[in-house]
């Protein structure tokens, strides 16, 4: 398949990389040291470097294929037997013997499962920087979120504040004029209705502050707290990004490596339609008394080698050599789907970078203006200018709340975006995969 040559739709400078050297462009020294409590002590870290432990440890016990093998072999056995009257007898025997065997690697056979445990222990590798990767994601944007959920309860304590004040003009008005009871029940019940998003705010914090202690490592300690302002995004994506870039994604990084690993498991099982040559030895003392096992003079040695060939199997040898060498051909193709996969991501995650940070230009101004309508309809009522009423404030206040916890879930959002880039891209803007 052929590769962009380089990412359209994006602007500015680069820095950062590979793994969660990126999340330093978000400049929160707070969020650097909670992916770095993550990577100590998150649990499917530590099992995804098992994973990897394991898959170095299988690698290295396949490695004695091509190596003699010997084995210790003792023996003991004692008899009686009895006759009637007649005298008894009785027998022993013991034996040591130490064998060995090698197989003749002939057609490469051998080596072919080496190199393809070789290829399986990068894909596992690659699989673990991708853990990594995504941890430092996944830490990230609960840490956002947690910020984000947080100013979203202040926004709803502001709310509350305002909306009792304007409670009390109600009531107070009421009572000295007997006119706006209408007004107090709209305002008891925005009140009401204000407690009530109190306590769902809250609600979603602690849960964020959970959802953040999980990964971590720190749960159920209930002591999470994140900052109070969202980072800031002070860096553009740069223009032209290079699409060798997601050579580096842990997962095309695996499934490279395992396109590597199916093709020579093929060879191997075509190879196994040859002959093999193997060589053995054995050398032993099989004596009738145990003070002669370890007598050299009744030592016994052999040497010999045989050539197989399997003439007929049914077939099996053969539909294996061919289930392998489909293996192959599946994972090429799971290989290209992943790449177009990995490039829809990056690109989607571009538009939308720059469609978002085009959104909180608009909102920015929309927040603006709706702030000074809701100080001017609040004051207008406050003084008891002619023509101003409750309903004004009140539509005033909700246009003004909406768009504030609008441009917090929107700034939010581009964090959570620019997040989702660097994972789609495997990383930083720059750091080739070494």
């Amino acid at each position: 398949m052929t590769s962009p040559a380089s990412w359209e739709s994006a602007d500015g400078c680069n820095d950062g990389r590979i793994s969660q050297g990126w999340v330093d462009t978000f400049h929160d020294a707070e969020l650097e040291r909670t992916v770095d409590a993550a990577m100590a002590h998150n649990q499917d870290l530590a099992a995804a470097a098992a994973r990897m432990r394991s898959a170095r440890y299988v690698r290295l016990a396949g490695r004695s294929r091509v190596l003699p093998q010997a084995s210790l072999l003792t023996s003991g056995n004692l008899s009686r037997s009895e006759n009637g009257r007649a005298r008894s007898s009785s027998s022993e025997s013991y034996g040591l013997t130490v064998s060995s065997s090698w197989e003749a690697d002939l057609w490469g056979r051998l080596r072919d499962l080496n190199a393809a445990d070789d290829a399986d222990y990068l894909a596992t590798r690659a699989l673990f920087r991708g853990a990594r990767l995504s941890l430092a994601a996944a830490t990230a944007r609960a840490w956002c979120n947690l910020i984000a959920a947080e100013q979203q309860l202040q926004l709803a304590t502001v709310t509350l504040d305002s909306f009792q004040r304007n409670l009390r003009i109600s009531e107070r008005n009421y009572k000295g004029t007997g006119q706006g009871a209408l007004d107090v029940q709209f305002g008891r019940t925005n009140v009401a209705s204000a407690r009530r998003d109190l306590e769902s705010r809250r609600l979603a914090r602690d849960e964020a502050a959970r959802a953040l202690e999980v990964l971590t490592g720190a749960y159920p300690s209930g002591k999470t707290r994140a900052g109070h302002e969202l980072p800031e995004l002070k860096r553009r994506v740069p223009a032209g990004l290079p699409s060798e870039l997601l050579e580096r994604r842990p997962d095309l990084a695996a499934a490279r490596a395992g396109i590597l690993a199916t093709a020579r498991r093929a060879d191997a099982a075509r190879k196994s339609l040859l002959p093999s040559l193997g060589l053995s030895t054995s050398a032993g003392t099989p004596v009738s008394a145990f003070n002669k096992l370890l007598n050299p003079d009744y030592l016994v040695a052999s040497i010999g080698a045989n050539i197989a060939q399997t003439l007929y199997s049914g077939g099996a040898l053969g539909n294996q050599a061919r289930a392998a060498l489909e293996q192959n051909q599946a994972s090429v193709h799971d290989y290209h789907q992943a790449a177009l996969t990995a490039f829809r991501e990056v690109e989607s995650a571009l538009d939308a970078d720059h469609s978002l940070g085009e959104q909180e230009r608009y909102l920015v101004t929309e927040v603006e203006q709706a702030a000074l309508a809701e100080k001017q309809a609040t004051r207008d009522y406050a003084d008891g200018i002619e023509g101003s009423d409750i309903l004004d404030v009140l539509e005033a206040q909700r246009r003004a709340n909406n768009a504030r916890s609008s441009l917090i879930r929107l700034r939010n959002e581009r964090l959570l975006n620019r997040i989702d880039l660097h994972l789609a891209l495997g990383g930083d803007f720059r750091t080739r995969e070494s």
